[in-house]
């Protein structure tokens, strides 16, 4: 691989590349899924290639392939160039790369147990278990458990003379309990530890012991069946907390996609559309959300699911202010956008393949934690709504308007938990839903919760983020909206 990335890097540059990049990868993944008492699949697959970018004439230019030999390295590497070349000729202003000292090492990923290494009918064993714990419970309809895992061995080599190696490994599971009234075709659903996909981080199997998924699935099925005969969530204003999950999802969707520079300055709008954090809020006092929003981009958190050594520019992994006690006052960015700024990379750029150009992604965007403990903030609070946990989200194409649904809430009446509630619904716009905020949970409450299927470009690559969010409450919040 090492001697692979040299030789397209050696091509590029005596074909007149004032810079370039190759990236050689291999990643493999494996999952493995069960549904109602069955395994419904075991799939394993493995991709491998590299690519090879480059600056010539002041543009870009970019190739890959999955063939890894010598002849193909210098035909990918001349493919880059010529690529350059023809952009030049229509392109707008150079590209200018922000500043960076050569870079050299390794990155592996901190864990005590080795995923792939675990006998896979254990497993198995683990879902099954966990998926015949929901099934106890009578009324449970359908169920559903899986776990994925993937190690990820990539090689970086620039022009200005960094050589980087990196072992990632990302690791996660999840079950579903479903409950269903067949005289009126209700479904309710309930989720652990996170809905959409599963929770996961960059560490081992020993994250998916700790979730302890046969000991809540009992729960959460009767948490579903429960849901059938709850009240309908009013609608109103309303006092709402948030349990972390929601709270993770709620800054991924209106902090971490704002905050994308390529987004802000219109470079990239596929997917899921542009900012309202447009450049002219930069430095300008910009209030965000309240004196008790902190947030953070910070890829160095141990274990979280946006964490890794470099970025797939070579940019060290870095903590970024983004808003500091409710103003704003940083994005993600890349090497070619962070000059247009007068600033120099944070590095949040990666691919989520060796065929798929680099861009800006989040890396671990974070609510920083408060001040309470849940149970002094749920006393704390005479007339609101819990809410747990995503069920349905939507959001408009510059991330202002949204509207959030969760799979289970409660009352909250004079400091206490009251009766459950169903189809809980909850909308705002962001700044002034932010600025709503006047209490989040300390750091006992926090958790780095991960989003393994963050979807951005054309052709859509799906990314690996992580959110450090604690239980929050915000104030006079319409709820209630729509009618499940």
């Amino acid at each position: 691989m090492r001697d692979l990335a040299n030789r397209a890097l050696n091509i590029a540059n005596g074909l007149g590349a004032s810079y370039v990049d190759v990236r050689v990868m291999e990643r493999t993944t494996e999952g493995i899924e069960v549904k109602n008492g069955r395994v419904e699949g075991v799939a394993s697959a493995t991709s491998a290639g590299f690519n090879v970018r480059v600056i010539v004439n002041g543009a870009w230019g970019f190739a890959s392939s999955a063939r890894m030999d010598d002849a193909e390295a210098e035909r990918v590497a001349r493919q880059a160039v010529q690529i350059a070349k023809a952009s030049a000729l229509v392109a707008g202003d150079p590209v200018k790369l922000s500043p960076l000292t050569a870079q050299r090492g390794f990155y592996h990923t901190p864990m005590q147990r080795d995923p792939f290494s675990v006998p896979l009918d254990q497993k198995v064993r683990l879902l099954l278990d966990a998926d015949s714990a929901m099934r106890s419970v009578r009324g449970v309809a359908l169920t559903s458990s899986e776990m994925e895992y993937s190690r990820e061995h990539k090689i970086f080599v620039s022009s200005e003379g960094s050589e980087i190696e990196q072992e990632l490994f990302d690791t996660g599971a999840a079950i579903t309990a479903s409950a269903v009234d067949t005289s009126s075709s209700e479904i309710q659903t309930r989720s652990y530890p996170n809905s959409f996909g599963r929770q996961a981080g960059t560490i081992g199997y020993e994250f998916i012991e700790e979730m302890d998924l046969v000991n809540h699935g009992a729960r959460i099925g009767e948490e579903a069946v429960k849901l059938l005969t709850a009240k309908q969530c009013p609608s109103g204003l309303k006092t709402i907390i948030l349990d972390g999950p929601q709270v993770a999802l709620q800054v991924h969707e209106s902090c971490g996609h704002p905050i994308e520079l390529d987004r802000v300055l219109g470079m990239e709008a596929g997917f899921v559309g542009k900012s309202f954090l447009t450049t002219d809020k930069f430095n300008s006092n910009y209030r965000y959300g309240s004196d008790l929003v902190n947030l953070t981009a910070d890829a160095t958190i141990p274990g979280a699911l946006g964490t890794f050594g470099w970025d797939d520019e070579g940019v060290p992994a870095q903590r970024t202010p983004i808003v500091t006690n409710g103003i704003f006052g940083g994005y993600l960015m890349s090497r070619d956008t962070a000059p247009l700024l007068g600033l120099t990379s944070n590095g949040c750029v990666r691919a989520d393949g060796w065929n798929r150009l680099p861009m800006i992604r989040m890396t671990n965007v974070s609510l920083e934690p408060g001040t309470w403990s849940l149970d002094d903030l749920i006393a704390d609070t005479d007339d609101g709504i819990f809410m747990s946990i995503n069920k349905s989200w939507s959001i408009d194409d510059r991330r202002l308007n949204f509207q959030f649904g969760v799979e289970m809430a409660y009352e909250i009446k004079h400091g206490k938990f009251g009766e459950m509630l169903k189809n809980a619904t909850y909308t705002g716009i962001t700044p002034q839903f932010w600025g709503s905020c006047d209490a989040i949970c300390k750091r006992d409450e926090w958790t780095v919760w991960g989003t393994p299927n963050c979807g951005k470009g054309e052709p859509m690559q799906v990314m690996r983020t992580g959110h450090g969010a604690a239980p929050a409450r915000f104030r006079n919040v319409q709820v209630g909206v729509g009618n499940w």
